[in-house]
């Protein structure tokens, strides 16, 4: 299980966020290890959607809760790949959003991701904290921008964390997708790589820096790993197709 005090564990473990949160923000990331499902979704799959049994889902979120040591409700989520955030006081287990956001001890923002970005939020007293799920549709949409108001802080007081997501070397898109971050701002066109004709390889990390930066949040830690490229740690949706869902978690503990 998790050691609380490590930074990144071991390659086939789960990852704890390396960022100057505040004492009382907690965040943590599963990957494959562990886990009862077998098959393509072999590990701690935590997505109740993907076609794995639903015992094997059930016994993994029991350990996740058991890494958890009482937080809790985690706030899942059915994540539409659009801009809502729901906070803890209106959540409900069928709430269609791709972002949570809470200002007290106790419940966790999650959100499930194999190959979209997940991205934590807190500000730098510790008083708020926030989980988004960022594909390319839910960047350009504004999901980023849409928690950041959520938190109700000023932009520079805000700390982000980036999870793990596919990274620029596996992920090629295609014009469609240039064009809706391209033709609102030419300044995006650095984030994407020129590969064959009508073609592009795409990078989340720099695109949702950018927009934080262009929101005012400058301290944007995380971002490089890539979960197309360690099948054994990482479930990657367009790697394999049939895949599992790895979760990146943030919460308030008590800390007196």
């Amino acid at each position: 299980m998790p050691r609380w005090r490590m930074t990144v564990l071991e390659p086939a473990e789960w990852i704890v966020p390396d960022w100057p949160a505040p004492a009382r923000v907690r965040a943590l990331v599963t990957t494959r290890a562990y886990g009862a499902s077998t098959g393509p979704h072999a590990g701690c799959n935590l997505g109740d959607y993907v076609g794995d049994n639903p015992a094997a889902v059930a016994a993994n979120r029991d350990l996740l809760a058991t890494a958890l040591n009482g937080a809790g409700p985690v706030l899942w989520l059915r994540q539409v790949h659009g801009t809502r955030v729901t906070n803890a006081a209106s959540w409900h287990p069928d709430i269609e959003a791709d972002a949570a956001s809470c200002d007290r001890q106790g419940p966790v923002c999650a959100v499930l991701t194999a190959d979209c970005l997940p991205v934590l939020f807190c500000d730098r007293e510790g008083t708020v904290v926030a989980a988004a799920h960022a594909g390319w549709r839910g960047l350009a949409a504004g999901v980023l921008e849409a928690t950041v108001a959520a938190l109700g802080v000023p932009p520079g007081n805000v700390l982000v964390w980036l999870g793990p997501a596919i990274g620029p070397a596996a992920y090629e898109v295609d014009a469609t997708v240039r064009d809706v971050f391209v033709g609102v701002d030419t300044a995006c066109a650095r984030a994407f790589t020129p590969t064959r004709a009508g073609h592009w390889q795409a990078d989340l990390y720099a695109l949702a820096r950018y927009r934080l930066t262009h929101l005012g949040v400058t301290a944007v830690h995380g971002g490089g790993l890539c979960t197309a490229s360690a099948a054994d740690r990482f479930y990657s949706y367009r790697r394999d197709g049939i895949s599992g869902r790895m979760a990146s978690l943030v919460w308030l503990a008590d800390v007196g």
